[in-house]
This record gives C-alpha cells, sequence and structure tokens, in this order.
C-alpha cells in the first residue's frame, strides 16, 4: 500500500450507432509516416456520450447527441512511442522509461510542438490532434458499450498495469484495430472544454468549445486524474463515480489511492497556476486578444504569457482554454475506462504521468 502510494505520489505530476457501413480491421489500409502507422477511419454517423445503461456518467458527458464526421481521416494505430517522440524531440520526459510505451508527462503544448515538427517535413500530409468527436469515433468503432470489451482485455488499468504504463498494441484493438484507446495513458484532443457542450455542439464535425465559453473558474476543473469533471471536489458536480476522500470509512485501498494522488495533482496544478500568474501577471485574454469581446478575467484559466501579458498558445499565438484529454490511464480503476469519460485540464502546459497523445493525420488540402 505504501509502495503504490509513494509511486502515485511521485508521478502526480460504445454510445454508438453504426448508420449502413461495417468496416473490419483488415477492410481498411494502413499506413507509415515517421514511425507511426495509421488506420482509415471512414466517414459516418455515430451517438456521442453517455452510453444506454451507464450509470456512472458525469453531467458533461450528456446529452447524448448524433455526431457526422463527414470526412474520412487516418488516426494512429498506436500511441505516439518515447522512441518516436525522441527521435523527433531529441528528448524523452516519460516517467517510466522504455522505447515502445507511450510517450507521458508531455504538456498539450509540448504535443503540439511535436505536431508542428511532423508537419514541417510536408509529406503530404497535415497531421494534428484528434478532436474529441473523432476520439469517440475512433474508440467506439461501430459499438454502443462504454467498452470496447471485456476491460482486463482491452486495457492497463489500475487492476492490472502494476503501477506504469506498457508498450502499446499488447492489449486486444478495437472493432477498428486501434490499440489501447481505453487504457494504458490517457490522450489530449485538440478541443477546448465546456461543461455544457454536448447540448449545443453542432451535429457535422464538432470541434469543441470556443473562446469564451465555459473555461472552469478560477479553480481547475476535471480533477485531472480521477473522473472528470464531476468528480471529487469539482465545482458542484460530483458524480456517482467519483473515489471518496482518503478517510472515509469503509473505502477500499483503490478508492484512497485515487483520492490521494488527486489530492497531490489538484496540489500542484494549483501551484503551476499561481507560478504562471507571478510570471505573467492578471489575465487579460479573450476570444480575440485584449479589448475583445468575449469574457475577460480568470474565467480563461493560466496558459503562457505572450510579448504583451496576454495568455495565448505559442505554438499559434491564439487565446488559449482548458485542455481536454480522453481515454484512460494507467492509473486508474476500471470506472474511469469508459469510452465516454472526458476529463479537463487547467492550463496547456502541465504535464502528468498518465497522458500521452495519438495523432490524425489527413491529405493536404482536405
Amino acid at each position: 500500500m505504501k509502495q503504490r502510494i509513494a509511486i502515485f505520489i511521485g508521478a502526480a505530476f460504445t454510445v454508438v450507432a453504426a448508420f449502413g457501413y461495417s468496416l473490419r480491421a483488415q477492410d481498411r489500409p494502413v499506413a507509415k509516416a515517421a514511425g507511426m502507422e495509421f488506420v482509415k477511419i471512414p466517414a459516418g454517423e455515430f451517438m456521442m456520450g453517455c452510453s444506454p445503461g451507464d450509470n456512472l456518467c458525469n453531467a458533461d458527458e450528456s446529452p447524448r447527441h448524433r455526431v457526422q464526421i463527414t470526412k474520412s481521416f487516418e488516426i494512429g494505430k498506436y500511441e505516439v512511442t518515447q522512441a518516436q517522440w525522441t527521435a523527433l524531440m531529441q528528448t524523452n520526459p516519460s516517467s517510466v522509461k522504455g522505447d515502445n510505451r507511450p510517450v507521458e508527462t508531455v504538456s498539450k503544448l509540448e504535443a503540439q510542438t511535436f505536431v508542428a515538427k511532423l508537419n514541417a517535413a510536408n509529406d503530404g500530409y497535415r497531421y494534428r490532434l484528434p478532436t474529441e468527436a473523432e476520439w469517440e469515433y475512433s474508440a467506439r468503432a461501430g459499438m454502443d458499450s462504454p467498452h470496447s470489451g471485456p476491460i482486463d482485455q482491452v486495457a492497463w488499468y489500475s487492476a492490472n498495469s502494476e503501477d506504469e504504463t506498457h508498450p502499446v498494441g499488447q492489449k486486444k484493438p478495437n472493432t477498428w484495430g486501434l490499440y489501447d484507446m481505453q487504457g494504458n495513458v490517457r490522450e489530449w484532443v485538440s478541443d477546448f472544454y465546456s461543461s455544457n457542450y454536448y447540448s449545443v455542439s453542432p451535429a457535422a464535425d464538432p470541434t469543441g468549445a470556443q473562446l469564451g465559453g465555459d473555461r472552469g473558474g478560477p479553480g481547475p476543473r476535471g480533477r485531472g486524474g480521477r473522473g472528470g469533471p464531476g468528480g471529487p471536489g469539482g465545482p458542484g458536480r460530483g458524480g456517482p463515480q467519483g473515489p471518496p476522500p482518503n478517510n472515509q470509512q469503509g473505502a477500499s485501498q483503490q478508492q484512497q489511492i485515487d483520492a490521494l494522488r488527486q489530492q497531490v495533482e489538484d496540489l500542484q496544478r494549483q501551484v503551476q497556476q499561481l507560478q504562471i500568474a507571478l510570471q505573467a501577471g492578471p489575465f487579460r485574454g479573450g476570444p480575440n486578444g485584449p479589448g475583445g469581446p468575449g469574457p475577460q478575467g480568470p474565467q480563461q484559466g493560466p496558459a503562457v504569457a505572450g510579448p504583451d501579458g496576454q495568455f495565448i498558445d505559442p505554438l499559434d499565438g491564439l487565446p488559449t482554454g482548458l485542455p481536454v484529454a480522453r481515454g484512460g490511464g494507467w492509473d486508474q480503476s476500471a470506472p474511469f475506462q469508459r469510452v465516454s469519460a472526458r476529463y479537463s485540464y487547467y492550463g496547456p502546459t502541465l504535464k502528468v504521468s498518465d497522458i500521452g497523445f495519438r495523432l490524425v493525420r489527413v491529405p493536404v488540402g482536405q
């Protein structure tokens, strides 16, 4: 028990309807680029959000709604590995080292820097993080259940991971031939977070909340590692799946570990927030920069300071919002591996040892 808690403290820091098609993994071509393999995903429709009969959903996983993916795309067959990251970035920030393990302890901004370097090669494709909708569409692969298969067969999670990541591709793939979509590391997606986005999401190719939407207030939302925006300590939305405080009578060992890890992650995010705020001065961001029409003030969340003190994404020079990760992590218990679970984070520079990413690519011009 003490050893597992020490490891966590040290590291702290499918609802679907398939419409008119049925694709097997072997039917879809696999291509390689920069050492990565990609699987072609067809255009189609699915039901996004809380799966039928799933009583562990947070409020931000509802309402269940139909989404159209109007163009095909290719998504990484596996999470980006440490060998692939190191070949391009010349560093390996991962907490648990191994060439074929997923890269982790990388911020969303660092993942975007990796993407920018790939795109600089001009190989005929444009690489990017998937949208939330693309990620869930790919993860569900035509299924409507919370998991793509028996959890021990498809995911590395707290009950079988031995407190660490594992080389990619060792568990069974989903129906579309994608590995580790529900456990190993959680994965950055491109969207900004909004707790009520599913209520206003466009039907076709949603890309997440625009700046000026729900930014989560001055405190962290999504509780880093423990159950998304409705997790314990969240702003008035504690979901039924959130683990109890570590002193709650009758709490299991895993629940106590979950609660302790969350407390540590929350404190580290608060420290990071204060450090950024002290270095950069007051919040000044908005949808169109200082003085723009969007809301001003701390609801936007800390990011990286530009030359004039405005919080921006240094990759594209635009004001930044609250990052989102999808999928389950090696350190989380089974309820958090559900395909509809969402996680939101305070700031694009946050790094934790159970978050990595996989990429989408589309032909240049698409």
